[in-house]
C-alpha cells in the first residue's frame, strides 16, 4: 500500500510539474505552423489599407516592418494605433499572431 501510495505521489508530482513549465508559456510562431492562420488574419483585417502583400495603399507599406520594429513595438501600434491607423482592429491572439509573423517573415 505504501508502495503504490509513494508511486502515485510521484506521478502526481511529475504531472504538476511538466504542467507548471507550460503554463505561462506564450503561445509562439514556429515557421510554417501559424503562417496560413497569420496571413488569413491579415488578409481579413489589415490588407485593405496596408494591400495583399504588404505593399501599402491607404496605409503604409509593411513589407520590411520587421527590420524596422521589433515584435513588441509591432504589437503596440496594432492595439493602439497611430497616425491614421484606428486601435483595436486585432486584439489578443491574433494581434499577437500577426506581429509575429510580420517581425518574422517581413525583414
Amino acid at each position: 500500500m505504501k508502495k503504490k501510495l509513494a508511486m502515485f505521489s510521484l506521478a502526481m508530482l511529475l504531472l504538476a510539474a511538466c504542467s507548471s513549465n507550460n503554463a505561462g508559456e506564450k503561445k509562439k510562431y514556429h515557421e510554417g505552423q501559424n503562417m496560413e492562420a497569420a496571413e488569413s488574419v491579415y488578409k481579413q483585417n489589415c490588407a485593405s489599407c496596408h494591400g495583399n502583400n504588404l505593399e501599402g495603399g491607404t496605409g503604409p507599406s509593411l513589407e520590411k516592418i520587421g527590420s524596422k520594429y521589433s515584435e513588441k513595438e509591432i504589437m503596440s501600434v496594432i492595439l493602439r494605433g497611430r497616425n491614421g491607423m484606428p486601435a483595436g482592429i486585432l486584439t489578443g491572439g491574433d494581434a499577437r499572431l500577426v506581429a509575429e509573423w510580420l517581425k518574422k517573415e517581413h525583414k
